[in-house]
C-alpha cells in the first residue's frame, strides 16, 4: 500500500536506513560480545532489545518531525518573499493604458449580494442577434406565455425593414415616443401604437400603389400583429361599439396626443394626453394619464403637465362615467367645443395685467399646499408675472412648445394674419383656446389676497361715474384734487433734482369721521377707471424690516397696475419721531424714504392731523382739510343715499331738512338708512316711510355716545 507522505516531509531513504544497522552491529562489537550474544540481543523475546528499537524509531520520528517544522519555515519565508515581490511591482500610472479592461458580474448568492469580478461568466451565451439575424424584415424577440392558449408570445419586435419604417412613419405619425427614422425600431408587448393605430395601420395596408416588398412585408407583419394582439383589438372594438370600458383595458381608449376631457380642478375642460401608466399606491392600483393644457406664465404662454388618476373598479363601466373620458366620446362635441374655445378667448385677452370684476369660488392654499375654494367679489387684478414674483404660493412653472405646436401656430399667423399681442404673446389657434386653462391668478383688492380665479367668473368693472360729483366737497377742492390725479396719471415730467425723486403725488385728507375722506380717493378712482389699492397698518406689520418689504413690494405693484394708493389712518405709520421708541422711529424713517421715490398717486387719510411728523409735511403735495358736515352737506348726503336705496322713498322734502339737523357724519347717515331698508323689507313695505328711520334713530339714541343733538331731536 502506497504512503502518502504530508508537504514538507520526506522519506528517509534506504541508505540511511542500512547506516544505522551497521552503526549498532559496530557498537555491538566493540563492546566484546559475541555472536551469540548478538543473536540473543536481536531475539524478539528481549525487551531490551524492543526498548533499544523503539528509542531508536522515537528519534527518527523528532528528526522527521524537526524537518518538517524546518521544511515549512522555508515554504513561509519563500511566500513572505513572494508578497514582498508582488508590492515592489510597479505598475502603470492611473488611466495610462490605452485599452480597456473588462470585467464580469459575479453569480448572486442566497442572499441576492454580487459583485464584480475578473472572470469570464462560463454559462455566457453567444449573442443572438448578428450579421444573418439582421437580414429579415422583422424579428420577433419570444418569451413563455402565462396564456392557456399560448405556448409562446412576443416579448418585443424589432422591425428592420426600410419598407416597413416608411409604412409606419405614415400609419404613427405623430404618435408620441415612436420615430420610424431610426436605424433599430422596436416596439414591446403590449405593442399599444398598433393597438390605437390598428385602423390606420389596415387602411394603409389597402393602398393600391403600395411596393410588392412592401406589401409582402407589410403582410408579414399584420399577421405577427394579428397573432399577438387580435384578442386585444377585438376588446378595443367591442369596448368602443358599447361605450364601456374594464380596468384591465382601461388604456386602450386614452391614446397619446388625443383630447380628453376632465372636471380637473374646475369646470369640465378639455387636455392634450401625452402618456397613461399603470401605478399603484397604499390606496390601491390606479391608471394616471399625464395631460398638457396652455397656459401663460407672465411673459409667454406654453404647455403645463397635470396629472389625472383613475383608480382601479371591478367589472366594465361606462366610459363617459370616468372621471376623464375621451373627447369622441362625448355626445355634444361641436358644442362643446365652441364652448371651451369661447372660454380659451378670454384667457388669451387675460394675458398681461387687467383691472376686472369678479363674483364666484376662488382658489387659496393652505400650509401644505392643498386647494381651498373660497366666495370672492369685487375688484381684481389679473397679473400672474406679479402673482409669481410676490404670491407666497408655488409658481407654475411651463414647458415649452413642442414641434407640432410651432407648425400649427405658425401656420395660422400665414393663414389669419395672427401677429404678436400687445404683451408681446404669441396668438392661440383655436386648438389651444380650446385645451387653455380654466382658471386665471391675481390679486383681490377687496381681500388683499393672492388667488386662483376661474376664468368664466371674470367680468368688465362696472363704473361708478356718478360716484365724484356725490362727493359732498367744495366745488374748488373737487377741481384740484381731479386736476392733479389726471395730470398725474397722464404722464407728468416734472423731476426733482435728482432723477427719479418726488415724481409722485400725495395728498393728505385730515378731518373727523364719516366726512368723505376714504370716499375722496374711491370717487377718484372710479372717475378715473383706475385700481384704488387701500393700505392699512395691519397690512405691512410691526416689524421694521417687515414694514420695508412689504411697503416695497406694494408700492411696485400699483406703479405696475397705474393704480391709487390710498393710505388709510396713515397716523400709525407717520406719527411724530420721539427719543424713547427706535423701533417706531424706524418704522417712521422707512415710510420717509420709501415714500420719496414714489411715482403714482397716494391718498392719505388721517383723524389726527396734529400727530404727523414735521418730515413729511415737506413731502406732501396737497393738504386739505375736511371740517365738520353743515346741515346743507347732510340734507345732500341724505339725499343721495335715499336715491341709492333698492325700496322706493317716502320722505317728503320736510322730512330730509330736519334729518339735516342732526349732527351724524356721512357714515352714520348711510348706517341708519340701511338699518332702516332692512326694517321696511321686513315688514314687506313698498315705499321707506319716515316711522322706520325713526325707529332706527329712537335705538341708537339708547346707544353709549350718540350724539346730543340727536337725543334732543328724539
Amino acid at each position: 500500500m502506497p504512503i502518502c507522505w504530508p508537504n514538507g516531509l520526506r522519506p528517509r531513504s534506504k541508505k540511511a536506513v542500512a547506516g544505522s544497522d551497521e552503526a549498532a552491529a559496530e557498537k555491538l562489537s566493540t563492546s566484546g560480545s559475541s555472536a551469540a550474544d548478538i543473536k540473543e540481543v536481536e531475539s524478539p523475546k528481549d525487551d531490551s532489545t524492543k526498548t533499544d528499537s523503539k528509542s531508536d524509531d522515537d528519534k527518527d520520528k523528532a528528526k522527521d518531525e524537526s524537518g518538517e517544522d524546518k521544511d515549512k519555515d522555508k515554504d513561509g519565508e519563500d511566500k513572505k518573499e513572494d508578497d514582498e515581490k508582488k508590492e515592489k511591482k510597479v505598475l502603470a500610472p492611473v488611466g495610462s493604458i490605452s485599452s480597456a479592461k473588462n470585467i464580469y458580474k459575479s453569480t448572486v448568492d442566497d442572499d441576492g449580494n454580487w459583485t464584480w469580478v475578473d472572470k469570464y461568466p462560463e454559462d455566457a451565451e453567444e449573442a443572438a442577434e448578428n450579421e444573418e439575424t439582421a437580414t429579415y424584415a422583422v424579428l420577433v424577440r419570444n418569451i413563455k406565455s402565462n396564456d392557456s392558449r399560448k405556448k409562446l408570445e412576443a416579448h418585443s419586435i424589432i422591425v428592420q425593414s426600410p419598407w416597413l419604417k416608411t409604412a409606419l412613419g405614415t400609419i404613427l405619425a405623430d404618435y408620441p415616443g415612436v420615430a420610424c427614422e431610426l436605424k433599430r425600431l422596436e416596439f414591446e408587448a403590449p405593442f399599444q401604437p398598433f393597438v390605437h393605430r390598428w385602423h390606420e395601420f389596415v387602411k394603409y395596408m389597402d393602398k393600391p400603389d403600395l411596393e410588392a416588398t412592401a406589401k409582402e412585408h407589410l403582410v408579414l407583419l399584420h399577421d405577427i400583429l394579428k397573432y399577438e394582439i387580435g384578442e386585444s383589438i377585438k376588446a378595443f372594438e367591442d369596448y368602443v361599439r358599447n361605450g364601456v370600458v374594464t380596468f384591465e383595458h382601461l388604456w386602450m381608449i386614452f391614446q397619446p396626443g388625443a383630447i380628453v376631457l376632465a372636471q380637473h380642478k374646475g369646470p369640465l375642460s378639455a387636455f392634450e394626453l401625452t402618456e397613461s401608466e399603470y401605478m399603484a399606491n397604499q390606496c390601491g392600483k390606479f391608471l394616471q394619464l399625464r395631460v398638457d393644457c396652455v397656459d401663460y406664465g407672465g411673459k409667454t404662454f406654453g404647455r403645463f403637465q397635470e396629472s389625472i388618476n383613475i383608480n382601479e373598479f371591478i367589472g366594465a363601466k361606462k366610459i363617459t362615467g370616468l372621471n376623464v373620458y375621451p373627447w369622441a366620446f362625448h355626445e355634444d362635441k361641436d358644442k362643446l367645443t365652441a364652448t371651451l374655445t369661447k372660454r380659451g378667448e378670454i384667457f388669451e385677452k387675460l394675458a398681461g395685467h387687467h383691472y376686472k370684476s369678479y363674483s364666484g369660488k376662488a382658489v387659496t392654499w393652505d400650509r401644505e399646499g392643498n386647494e381651498i375654494q373660497i366666495q370672492v367679489s369685487g375688484r381684481i387684478i389679473v397679473d400672474i408675472e406679479s402673482f409669481n414674483r410676490f404670491s407666497p404660493y408655488r409658481v407654475r412653472y411651463l414647458n415649452d412648445w413642442n414641434a407640432k405646436d410651432l407648425e400649427r401656430l405658425s401656420k395660422y399667423k400665414e393663414h389669419y394674419g395672427g401677429a404678436p399681442d400687445d404683451d408681446g404673446a404669441t396668438r392661440l389657434t383655436p386648438y389651444h383656446q380650446m385645451i387653455a386653462r380654466c382658471r386665471t391668478r391675481g390679486y383681490s383688492l377687496k381681500m388683499k389676497k393672492w388667488l386662483d380665479f376661474f376664468v368664466e367668473d371674470v367680468s368688465e368693472v362696472v363704473w361708478n361715474t356718478e360716484a365724484f360729483d356725490k362727493l359732498v366737497l367744495p366745488t374748488d377742492q373737487k377741481e384740484l384734487i381731479m386736476a392733479f390725479s389726471e395730470s398725474q396719471l397722464g404722464g407728468s415730467n416734472f423731476d426733482d433734482v435728482i432723477s427719479g425723486k418726488g415724481k409722485g403725488i400725495i395728498c393728505l385728507l385730515s378731518g373727523p369721521p364719516g366726512v368723505g375722506k376714504t370716499l375722496t380717493a374711491e370717487a377718484v378712482a372710479e372717475n378715473l377707471r383706475v385700481p384704488l389699492h387701500t393700505l392699512s397698518s395691519g397690512d405691512l406689520g410691526s416689524d421694521p424690516w417687515e414694514v420695508e418689504r412689504g411697503l416695497s413690494s406694494i408700492l411696485e405693484l400699483v406703479a405696475r397696475w397705474n393704480a391709487i394708493l390710498l393710505l388709510d389712518e396713515c397716523d400709525v405709520f407717520l406719527e411724530a419721531r420721539s427719543n424713547h421708541d427706535l423701533e417706531r422711529n424706524k418704522v417712521v424713517s422707512i415710510f420717509l424714504r420709501t415714500l420719496e421715490y414714489y411715482e403714482g398717486i397716494m391718498f392719505m387719510t388721517t383723524n389726527r392731523v396734529e400727530n404727523i411728523d414735521a418730515a413729511f409735511q415737506s413731502r406732501i403735495h396737497v393738504s386739505l382739510e375736511y371740517p365738520d358736515l353743515t346741515s346743507a352737506s347732510r340734507r345732500q348726503i341724505w339725499t343721495n343715499f335715499l336715491k341709492g336705496t333698492y325700496i322706493k322713498s317716502g320722505l317728503t322734502n320736510q322730512d330730509i331738512n330736519e334729518l339735516g339737523e342732526l349732527k351724524l357724519n356721512g357714515r352714520q347717515i348711510k348706517n341708519v338708512l340701511k338699518t332702516a331698508q332692512l326694517l321696511a323689507g321686513h315688514r314687506k313695505s313698498p315705499l321707506l316711510e319716515r316711522k322706520f328711520i325713526d325707529t332706527v334713530l329712537d335705538i341708537e339714541k339708547k346707544r353709549p355716545g350718540a350724539p346730543q343733538m340727536l337725543a334732543h331731536y328724539l
